[in-house]
C-alpha cells in the first residue's frame, strides 16, 4: 500500500514538472507580425550557433509631442530556410511572422521573439534626385 502510494504522488510530481516546463518554454505566449527594415542578422553563440537578428520599425511615436523615434525588434530564428532568405535580404523592407515564448532556450536563441516566417520582402529604393 505504501509503495502504491509513493508511485501515485511520484507521477503527480513528474507530470507537474513536466507541465511547468512545457509551459515556460515550449508555451507560444503569442504570436503576429512585425514590419520593417531587417538592419542586423548573425549566426552566434559558444555552444550552440543561432540566428539573431534585428528589425528597425520605421515611425514609432515617442511619448513626447510631434517626435517620431525608431524601436527595435530583436528576434531568433531556428528555421534554416528562414535564416537563408533573412540572410540574403540585409538592408529591405520586410513583415515578419513571429512567436513569443514566455523563457528562452540556448538552442532556439536568446530572444524570446522567433521568426517562423517571412511574409514579405521588398527592397527600398534610394530617393532619386
Amino acid at each position: 500500500m505504501k509503495g502504491r502510494i509513493l508511485t501515485i504522488i511520484s507521477l503527480v510530481l513528474i507530470l507537474v514538472l513536466v507541465g511547468v516546463v512545457y509551459y515556460r518554454y515550449y508555451f507560444v505566449f503569442g504570436e503576429g507580425t512585425k514590419a520593417g527594415t531587417l538592419n542586423y542578422f548573425v549566426k552566434k553563440g559558444y555552444v550552440f550557433k543561432t540566428f539573431e537578428g534585428r528589425l528597425i520599425q520605421n515611425g514609432i511615436r515617442t511619448q513626447t509631442q510631434g517626435g517620431i523615434a525608431s524601436n527595435e525588434f530583436m528576434f531568433s530564428v531556428t528555421d534554416e530556410k528562414v535564416a537563408d532568405k533573412l540572410n540574403h535580404s540585409a538592408g529591405a523592407m520586410m513583415d515578419l511572422h513571429y512567436k513569443e515564448y514566455l523563457h528562452t532556450l540556448p538552442w532556439r536563441g536568446v530572444s524570446v521573439f522567433v521568426v517562423d516566417s517571412v511574409m514579405s520582402i521588398s527592397p527600398i529604393t534610394p530617393p532619386t534626385p
